[in-house]
């Protein structure tokens, strides 16, 4: 295609990719205060760790044990739904804009990009949901630790922004630190990080992946750190086998030429059959002499096929 059709396609691409996200923004932003076929609200689940905690953690403004979050500005509950709605939208039309955006990037590729490409993309959103998953269960008790720090001395009034805004980070952090593994992998399949460089580096890793849970934690709590953590060094470690079993296919597939000197030469294949085999010599065919009259009386021999029979030449 030429770059105005490219242009079109983009156009066309994007259009249908956000009107996809439009829709499942809608979807949200109703969610939020709906509940439907018993499913409990939007709202009522990203609240659950928060009222999950102790009531006596928690400043209610009235008698009722009723848990709700703090506004304290007339635009604040409006735009955290529409935000939170938002998110969800990515979430429910990330069907729509990533099939887009592979249709958009397949004409490019070859076969067998297009298959790991393929492959990629699906491990990296079942690692983000995974992590964000784990992340929804932990931070009940990160929550817990946080806010109950101060006894009887104080209670939690959190506002709406701000608890969304924990929680959201919180997510967004563990669903991307879960893409670790995978960018491992992915480094090792085109052969920049090969398994003999990590494989002897384990301690040092793992230190690494305490050192950035202990800084990307929103909370700082040591349940929520310690969680994130081992989870890496899980699937961390998982990689480098991915790796070690990869180069090992990788090297049992290698011919044995790449890894001869470039200034000798290959041994030929001089076995039967070999592609460097000589060809067998054939018998001459030309065999019976016959007599012709050259001018000047001398006789010439030429040869007809057939047997060899020498005692008749001599």
């Amino acid at each position: 295609m030429t770059i105005v059709e490219h242009i079109k396609e983009f156009r066309r691409r994007l259009l249908i990719a956000l009107a996809g996200i439009l829709v499942g923004t809608i979807i949200g932003f109703i969610w939020y205060n709906t509940s439907v076929w018993q499913i409990p609200t939007l709202g009522e689940l990203l609240r659950d760790p928060y009222c999950s905690l102790p009531a006596e953690s928690r400043w209610a403004m009235s008698d009722s044990e009723e848990c709700r979050l703090l506004a304290t500005g007339p635009f604040d509950p409006f735009m955290l739904r529409l935000k939170v709605a938002a998110l969800v939208g990515m979430v429910l039309g990330s069907p729509i804009w990533l099939s887009q955006l592979w249709g958009f990037i397949t004409p490019g590729l070859m076969k067998n990009e297009r298959r790991y490409t393929a492959i990629f993309v699906t491990i990296a959103v079942l690692l983000f949901v995974s992590g964000a998953v784990l992340a929804y269960f932990v931070v009940a008790y990160g929550l817990e630790f946080l806010l109950t720090i101060g006894g009887d001395t104080q209670a939690a009034a959190l506002t709406g922004d701000k608890y969304f805004g924990f929680l959201l980070a919180l997510l967004a952090i563990f669903g991307v630190s879960f893409e670790v593994p995978l960018v491992i992998g992915m480094l090792n399949v085109v052969g920049i990080l090969p398994y003999d460089a990590i494989k002897d580096k384990r301690r040092m890793i793992i230190m690494i992946l305490f050192v950035f849970a202990a800084f990307m934690t929103p909370g700082q709590d040591p349940f929520t750190m310690l969680v994130l953590a081992l989870s890496l060094t899980v699937l961390v470690e998982l990689a480098i086998q991915f790796c070690r079993i990869n180069d090992k296919r990788r090297v049992k597939n290698r011919p044995e030429w790449l890894d001869s000197d470039d200034l000798s030469a290959s041994p030929l294949d001089v076995s039967s059959g070999g592609e460097d085999a000589p060809s067998p010599v054939e018998a001459p065919e030309a065999v019976e002499p016959s007599q012709m009259q050259k001018p000047g009386g001398q006789a010439s021999i030429s040869y007809k096929p057939g047997r060899a029979d020498f005692g008749d030449v001599l």
